[in-house]
């Protein structure tokens, strides 16, 4: 993979001279006073005369017009997700915010791929699993790279070349100039985080402010990141095992649940796991499917999620896998799909060398002796056949207010101050709980301190903290 920067017109050449027409929104679940309208954008930003592809925008105009500062834009993760559904499922929490804010949503370039993309671009070119020799990578780089020159082939829309998160901020500044605003404020949720710094590094004289929920910091790398999720990992998994130790419904209440598992992911790599998936068929479980897709951090209600946990390892060491089968399974072949991976592998997501994985697994294996090893995203990038666009790089932050960040301490915290770190004045504040996306998920502390960041221009004070909700 190369990067390929060059070529790039700016945004404003190919902007509508006619501002969109709003309208009143149609459907079920619609908040009230919610306007639609559409913008079009050129499927590839360095030809703005060439085809276009047409966003979906709505917006909930502020609640008091006489004070009101401007317009958020919200930026949806996934990728794919709509925007527009992201602000009919948080409307009713961001009331507050609303009042001097018109909130606005759009559908990106990504959700208008989900939903027009060929149905072959969703047959997994194979089954991810974890290669031990420079041979099995390149067998599995061949197999990808041949699923997504079909599905390019497949593609009558042209956005599979252009996904990248630059090509998604170029769309981003079309909807502020579509709004008429000479600067925008933004909350980003996830992988939106990897377009919220695409912006930044193309239009940063345009950022009032940036709240990131929950983000990913590309510009570090897909492997620093990674790397820095596996501590909070390790600390989460000492959770469940005194979880269990002291909740006898626990199904590994009794043993070491640690050393159980342990051994479990040990002897599945030596003598992988047969089961069968009433979805996906048969297939065998590696110590790096269950490391991978075996454990979830957050225990769900009444702790459910590690209940259904426990009871997996609990037959799987007796060698029954079936508690991780369909989970397993379908991961390894869902992140083998040629349509949901070209949303992201031009965003230099995917590993470039044989060298390059052997490197990340000594050091993920070095820091989690219980989930580390090629990371299965990486993996499935492995053999994109396009420039990736979107490099890993260093971000210039001149010019760039003070960002404030969201992230639960149980997992995202460390990727989104990673990113606000970058910036000076910024501060991203902890939820001491697990989830992600905590505006998304209405939770009143972080939403309080969206609102008063994004009103005065003010972070909250370092160190700041929200209790679990």
């Amino acid at each position: 993979m190369v990067a390929a920067l060059a070529g790039i017109t700016p945004a404003a050449s190919a902007a509508q001279d006619a501002r969109p027409t709003w309208r009143d929104c149609a459907g079920q679940g619609i908040p009230a006073g919610m306007q639609c309208a559409a913008i079009e954008v050129p499927v590839n930003w360095a030809k703005p005369d060439g085809p276009k592809v047409e966003l979906d925008l709505a917006r909930l105009p502020a609640t008091e017009p006489a004070h009101r500062i401007g317009s958020v834009l919200g930026i949806p993760g996934g990728p794919g997700v709509s925007g527009i559904e992201d602000l009919k499922r948080a409307a009713a929490d961001l009331t507050e915010l609303r009042r001097r804010f018109d909130l606005v949503a759009y559908k990106p370039r990504t959700t208008v791929w989900r939903d027009q993309m060929p149905s072959s671009c969703m047959q997994p070119g194979t089954s991810l699993f974890e290669p031990q020799s420079r041979k099995q990578y390149e067998a599995l780089a061949a197999a990808m790279t041949k699923a997504f020159e079909a599905c390019q082939s497949a593609d009558k829309t042209g956005l599979f070349a252009h996904m990248d998160s630059l090509s998604v901020a170029r769309d981003m500044e079309a909807v502020r100039e579509a709004l008429d605003e000479k600067k925008l404020s933004f909350m980003a949720s996830s992988y939106g985080g990897v377009a919220a710094g695409a912006y930044a590094r193309l239009f940063p004289q345009r950022i009032r402010a940036m709240y990131l929920d929950g983000t990913i910091n590309q510009v570090d790398g897909w492997p620093d990141q990674t790397l820095r999720t596996l501590p909070v990992l390790e600390r989460v998994f000492t959770r469940f095992t005194t979880w269990c130790a002291d909740t006898p419904a626990c199904a590994l209440h009794g043993q070491d649940a640690g050393a159980v598992w342990h051994k479990l992911i040990r002897d599945a790599d030596r003598r992988p796991i047969p089961v069968t998936s009433s979805e996906f068929g048969k297939g065998k479980l590696t110590g790096w499917h269950l490391r991978s897709f075996g454990f979830i951090g957050d225990p769900g209600p009444d702790s459910s999620r590690w209940l259904a946990f426990a009871a997996a390892v609990d037959k799987a060491q007796n060698g029954d896998g079936s508690g991780f089968a369909d989970f397993a399974l379908g991961n390894a072949r869902i992140w083998a799909a040629p349509g949901a991976l070209a949303m992201t592998c031009a965003d230099d997501r995917g590993y470039r060398s044989y060298a390059q994985l052997q490197k990340f697994r000594r050091q993920a294996r070095k820091i989690s002796p219980n989930f580390g090893g090629a990371a299965f995203d990486a993996l499935g990038c492995t053999g994109w056949p396009l420039p990736v666009a979107n490099p890993s790089r260093p971000l210039p932050t001149r010019g760039l207010p003070p960002f404030l960040g969201v992230g639960s301490t149980w997992g995202d915290y460390v990727l989104t101050e990673s990113f606000t770190r970058m910036i000076p004045g910024s501060v991203t504040v902890g939820y001491d709980g697990p989830g992600h996306v905590m505006y998304l998920s209405g939770k009143k502390c972080p939403i309080q301190h969206a609102t008063a960041y994004l009103t005065d221009l003010r972070p909250a004070k370092p160190g700041t903290t929200c209790p679990p909700e």
